[in-house]
């Protein structure tokens, strides 16, 4: 038998180290997050339970590649073992609320991914509107400074850009 090596996403202990944002309905961080969660997969190896699973080598294929496929012989590193890794660090980084949401039994990561995706992504008109009224109804007088009044106003900004309701240098800086 083969040494087998310890694939590197079941070597993660804390996912919040890498993703320390918790993504929720209210927060309007989903591009953040994803961004976050999209290169720790990468990091990992692990970006393709992020896309439709591919059908596995059919014998056929294998002959063709010459060189042998060591994920597929180990047990250890099976898909579904990752798959379920990837979906705890899903998870992991999203509120009660939003997990209540969301979780299915027999999911697939991939299956997990889009459905946050479309809960962020298909309201973004309405996502918009609550945001410029926050953004027009923030005041100075409820930050105890000008420079978290400041930082508020850029959060929100960067969240309308998210959901492509950019507000120009000129709004901002009035």
């Amino acid at each position: 038998m083969a040494d087998q090596k310890l694939h590197p996403a079941v070597t993660v202990s804390n996912i919040k180290t890498f993703v320390p944002i918790t993504l929720d309905h209210e927060a309007s961080d989903y591009n953040t997050w994803s961004e976050l969660f999209r290169l720790h997969c990468t990091a990992y190896l692990v970006a393709d339970h992020l896309s439709p699973r591919k059908p596995p080598p059919t014998a056929a294929d294998k002959d063709k590649d010459k060189e042998p496929d060591v994920s597929s012989s180990s047990s250890a590193d099976s898909w579904e073992r990752l798959d379920a890794s990837v979906l705890q660090w899903m998870y992991g980084t999203i509120s009660t609320d939003l997990l209540k949401t969301v979780i299915k039994t027999q999911t697939t990561v991939y299956d997990a991914w889009k459905a946050i995706e479309s809960l962020f992504q298909d309201n973004k008109a309405t996502r918009a509107l609550f945001l410029k009224q926050k953004f027009a109804n923030t005041r100075l007088e409820n930050f105890s400074s000008m420079e978290a009044d400041c930082q508020e106003l850029k959060v929100l900004s960067d969240q309308l850009s998210n959901v492509d309701a950019h507000v120009d240098e000129q709004t901002l800086v009035l």
